[in-house]
């Protein structure tokens, strides 16, 4: 009984060692499994078992103060690298962005002024957010240095460890928002999710999805609005649109845009495997000024679908707006009047369709050629892989994760990252 209390103990021990290293680790393990993975555990195995039949409980603290200390560590050391350098330029451009705000007559042209404005106001928030950088990496040092000279004492690692997160997370930040420079990277975002065509399944795959979503919004500090969104009686969704009304939703969220394959096991345990499927598209959701070009109303057909059952008072604010030369439809019913629906519908068909102008490189949405629209379903993004074993496949970079559940719950940042740093612009 000793031995089996020692072995499960063992094994509980390295597996919680080893999902401490992160989302990055994993990905890293991805690549090169065969070699590293034996040896992490095995080394973490060893500490355990050690722990186990010597009882000595301290061993425990000491390997997590040691994960914690090498990871404030680490955060300490890539905030040093460069964010002083980063302050400093980024600095020099705000104090820019002052002097052509004195300089500008910004009565005599507002659109011009307003984009000057705008721009001000983003570089104070980045030149924000790097002095508080600067302020969490002291405070992870001092509280570190203090640990250090007196007797080891967890609760003051594990703040200094929140502090180091904090600094991963703006670097991260600051980083990205280096690398986004499309036309509509700085916009909002309208997320629109579809279920696949077989069955209840996919339906239920479309709502993990959906979750999955404001899970990775929520790890932000930033929330989802739900605007559509068709339920079914059994569980799952039809479709649904989300609404993420904060600066970048679209350029981090762009990557995100295709088929998302969830493959599983059959239910009757045969070497079958299911694949439940769902489309994710993505729209920039403009949140400083309405698109200034119009549609001819020629063009447009504007419908609303049939009433019927409980859903008969939204369904009647329902509007569909479907653009006839390019064959592009869309629909709202978050807004509590038809009048309001269809400008929304409108809205979001304009910036749809200057997506695609966008992508087929024409001047004006006259010029879009329909039969290069990309369809949705033959654009394949991730596959998650429940069983035999469970895996989340980037289909667009390459990066993987073994963790599927925390990939559900929203940790999606890897990839995303790695699509902005691979995005071709």
């Amino acid at each position: 009984m000793a031995t089996m209390i020692s072995k499960s103990a063992c094994a509980r021990t390295a597996n919680d060692a080893v999902s401490s290293f992160g989302s990055k680790w994993y990905s890293s393990l991805a690549r090169n499994k065969n070699l590293h993975v034996g040896l992490v555990l095995r080394s973490f195995k060893i500490r355990a078992c050690h722990s186990i039949n010597n009882n000595n409980k301290d061993i425990y603290k000491q390997v997590g103060l040691f994960s914690l200390r090498r990871k404030i560590d680490d955060a300490v050391i890539r905030a040093e690298m460069y964010a002083s350098t980063a302050l400093e330029m980024e600095e020099a451009s705000w104090i820019k962005q002052e002097e052509m705000v004195r300089g500008s007559d910004l009565w005599n042209d507002p659109t011009k002024s307003n984009d000057i404005l705008v721009k001000l106001a983003n570089s104070a928030k980045v030149v924000d957010s790097l002095k508080d950088l600067r302020y969490k990496v002291e405070e992870a040092q001092l509280i570190k240095q203090l640990t250090d000279m007196n007797a080891i004492d967890y609760g003051l690692y594990k703040q200094a460890y929140d502090a180091s997160i904090d600094v991963g997370n703006i670097l991260d930040q600051y980083e990205i928002s280096k690398l986004l420079k499309g036309p509509f990277d700085m916009a909002g975002a309208c997320l629109v999710i579809k279920a696949g065509p077989a069955g209840i399944y996919s339906k239920r795959w479309a709502e993990q999805l959906l979750q999955m979503y404001f899970g990775w919004a929520k790890r932000l500090g930033y929330e989802g609005r739900i605007v559509d969104r068709c339920q079914i009686e059994n569980g799952g969704i039809h479709s649904a649109t989300i609404e993420f009304e904060f600066e970048c939703a679209y350029g981090y969220l762009l990557g995100e845009k295709g088929v998302h394959h969830l493959i599983r096991g059959s239910p009757n345990e045969s070497s079958q495997f299911e694949t439940s499927s769902a489309t994710v598209d993505v729209v920039p959701l403009f949140l400083e000024n309405a698109r200034d070009f119009e549609i001819d109303s020629a063009d447009l057909i504007i419908s609303s679908p049939s009433t019927h059952g409980k859903q008969k008072k939204q369904i009647e604010c329902t509007v569909c707006v479907q653009h006839v030369p390019t064959g592009i439809c869309v629909q709202s019913s978050g807004e509590r009047s038809r009048f309001a629906n269809k400008m929304k519908a409108l809205n979001r068909l304009k910036a749809k369709l200057e997506v695609i102008a966008v992508e087929q490189g024409v001047d004006s949405i006259n010029s879009i050629v329909k039969d290069k629209i990309v369809n949705l379903w033959e654009e394949e993004t991730r596959r998650y892989v429940s069983h035999p074993y469970k895996l989340v496949h980037d289909v667009k970079t390459g990066v993987e994760m073994l963790d599927l559940n925390t990939v559900l719950d929203g940790n999606i940042g890897t990839f995303v990252a790695a699509h902005i740093s691979t995005r071709e612009l």
